[in-house]
């Protein structure tokens, strides 16, 4: 497997974490972010501005990687997203565009260019996209955010189903809540992060890390009849019903 990566949002807790870990493991990067002073591009990594949130960018950030590498790169993490913590009645109509522009147009527009450009060498490619445990599992306040990454569930279903006869796999995480600097107010004080932690039956939230080993392993050729799922990184968060004591 051509061991290039495209990583998207790698201004991010995640983006940085997942390209830490795949620059140990001797992947090539290409980073995408809309401020080039938040890229934190590696040596040999190459750094690229861009605002995905649009077909005009996210087809910038494609053909910057496939400059970069003389070819699309084999390999796509996503990893833009936004985060908006309000009941439906107080989300007015800036909020919502913002948000299904930051996480589902980011995602379709991305993956469109990408598959695009991937189509000329032939030989498929591998997509990790990222999703919420809000998207599958009804989480208060969540409204605008669960619909856009339940939309960014069933693009990833759709793909795998387009992709997989010329090779091509994509899936999605949905995480619970992360450390990262999206969440460091709602974890900025001890009480509030103790409560945070109290909701996962692991005891714990996540960390960016947890989420970069998993899409780690999901692009790479060891997860090669893995497409079209949504794998939960919650902490039993959705799955699990402690046992709990009056």
């Amino acid at each position: 497997m051509d061991r290039t990566a495209l990583i998207t949002g790698a201004s991010g807790g995640v983006g940085r974490a997942l390209a830490a870990r795949l620059r140990a493991d001797g992947w090539r990067l290409a980073l995408v972010g809309r401020d080039a002073a938040r890229l934190e591009p590696g040596a040999g990594d190459h750094a690229i501005v861009a605002d995905v949130s649009t077909q005009a960018g996210a087809g910038h950030a494609v053909a910057g990687a496939a400059e970069a590498f003389g070819t699309a790169p084999a390999a796509l993490a996503h990893c833009v997203g936004s985060s908006l913590i309000a009941p439906i009645g107080r989300t007015g109509e800036p909020e919502w565009r913002a948000v299904m522009a930051a996480n589902l147009d980011s995602a379709y527009f991305t993956l469109k260019a990408w598959l695009a450009a991937r189509a000329s060498p032939g030989q498929g490619g591998s997509a990790v996209l990222f999703s919420s445990v809000a998207a599958g599992i009804g989480v208060a306040n969540h409204a605008a955010i669960a619909a856009a990454k339940a939309g960014v569930e069933a693009l990833v279903r759709s793909l795998a189903a387009d992709g997989s006869a010329a090779g091509f796999r994509f899936n999605a995480i949905a995480p619970g809540l992360l450390a990262t600097p999206m969440t460091a107010r709602m974890l900025a004080s001890e009480h509030g992060a103790r409560q945070i932690a109290l909701q996962y039956p692991l005891g714990r939230f996540g960390q960016a890390d947890d989420a970069a080993e998993l899409a780690a392993f999901l692009l790479d050729a060891r997860a090669g009849w893995i497409s079209g799922e949504v794998i939960r990184l919650d902490g039993g968060f959705s799955a699990v019903r402690p046992y709990l004591r009056a």
